[in-house]
């Protein structure tokens, strides 16, 4: 996966020297802003990155005043400056949030990557050494395959083991760099069955069961979650748009608003619909069981 920030076009690096000027408004640092940040391995820390945020903040405000204020002047709509200014505001507010909250996000797509991939790669490893592959060389092919994160990880081990470091080290460095917790019992578990001499086989075969478990046990939680997520999906996005177009109808007929601003407020129903099928996709999405 490769760290990009939204709604940017430039690379990091020139949007570090361009946001020079707005570090003196990001003074404390961040400390789980700068461990999401040391995951995306990127040479940044929270302080210019939040910095960064800022300029992308105030530079869209300044855009999005003028395409606003533009827009609703040609459509004369009264009172258009305040208007488009702000909805420029809250336009540039969520830009803002989103490239804020990027490094967690960015943190847990990256996790849920490697734990998606983890019951695959443990059976994989499980056939070859029932096959009598060495462990070294079942690292390297884990590393060569398709398992997304997982394989990048096992890269890096083989990287370590290269470079003259032992197996059993180089797996434990590892296991302690990455979040995943799952991640992190497993390469502890091949560890200590290799310092202590154990069957592999074994060891990766009580691996597997343990993940296969954990996996039943998110799979209930998730469907338990689905049914109060259900209901407030038919509330913002069903019940509550259905009331407002039903109000709007009856309040225009009776105040004698004007044809345009009913098209807006139309079209800004329609936008908070979409917005809310955006919004309940990506819940769903968030909360689906990492181990799947």
């Amino acid at each position: 996966m490769k760290f990009k920030i939204p709604f940017s076009v430039s690379d990091i690096e020139i949007l570090k020297r361009r946001s020079k000027g707005f570090l003196r408004f990001a003074k404390r640092k961040n400390k789980k802003l700068d461990n999401y940040l040391k995951g995306a391995e990127e040479k940044i820390d929270s302080r210019q990155y939040i910095a960064i945020c800022l300029r992308s903040f105030v530079l869209n405000i300044l855009i999005f005043s003028v395409i606003f204020t533009s827009g609703l002047g040609v459509m004369r709509i009264s009172n258009f400056f305040v208007y488009g200014l702000l909805s420029a505001f809250l336009v540039s507010g969520l830009v803002y949030m989103n490239q804020r909250n990027y490094p967690r996000i960015f943190a847990l797509n990256k996790l849920r990557s490697v734990e998606k991939n983890l019951i695959s790669v443990l059976q994989d490893m499980l056939v070859q050494l029932n096959s009598g592959v060495p462990l070294f060389n079942i690292i390297v092919n884990i590393s060569d395959s398709d398992y997304g994160e997982v394989s990048k990880e096992f890269g890096k081990i083989a990287k370590e083991i290269n470079s003259g470091v032992s197996q059993i080290e180089a797996i434990e460095k590892y296991g302690k760099l990455n979040t995943s917790k799952y991640f992190q019992r497993i390469l502890w578990q091949i560890s200590n069955g290799m310092r202590s001499g154990s069957d592999m086989t074994s060891v990766i075969e009580e691996a597997i069961r343990n993940l296969a478990e954990e996996q039943e046990i998110q799979i209930q939680n998730y469907g338990g979650k689905l049914n109060p997520l259900i209901m407030f999906y038919m509330l913002m996005a069903v019940i509550l748009p259905s009331l407002g177009v039903t109000f709007l109808i009856i309040l225009s007929s009776m105040l004698g608003l004007e044809e345009t601003l009913i098209y807006i407020l139309f079209f800004g129903i329609f936008g908070f619909v979409v917005l809310m099928q955006i919004m309940f996709l990506g819940i769903i999405k968030s909360r689906r069981p990492s181990l799947l």
